[in-house]
């Protein structure tokens, strides 16, 4: 008795395969895309060949207006403020953020700001605390 697949024809089989084989394979000249149409086009006569880091000042992933620091920061403090919180009050705030088991750093900066204030987002949550926010969006 002969076993062969039951799920697809063996055409399907054989064209399932073909896809699969770059991987199967691994990298050779051309990585793992074995399909000339799947091959990155060269560079034109007058074009330069792409490089890995451009030329100038890299932005290094910061947006426009905010340090490194600043968006680490923005980002520690969301981790520990949830959607759930927002839009709220700064009660609700540092109520959220204990619960999520924020350090004393985050919960001391909570405290501080002012009250009766309700907040959207953490970008002016980050603002309210006196940081910088991007100036552009995209």
């Amino acid at each position: 008795m002969e076993r062969g697949s039951s799920k697809h024809s063996p055409r399907v089989d054989d064209n399932m395969s073909q896809e699969v084989s770059g991987l199967v394979q691994g990298p050779g000249a051309g990585g793992s895309r074995v399909e000339e149409s799947r091959q990155p086009e060269p560079a034109g006569e007058d074009q330069p060949e792409p490089k890995t880091v451009t030329a100038g000042a890299s932005r290094g992933g910061n947006p426009q207006g905010m340090s490194m620091d600043d968006v680490e920061g923005r980002s520690r403090l969301g981790r520990f403020i949830t959607m759930t919180a927002l839009p709220g009050d700064r009660a609700t705030l540092i109520a959220n953020a204990q619960e999520n088991a924020a350090p004393a750093d985050i919960i001391a900066a909570l405290e501080g700001l002012p009250e009766g204030i309700r907040y959207q987002t953490i970008s002016e949550v980050w603002a309210a605390l006196g940081h910088k926010n991007e100036t552009t969006r995209w």
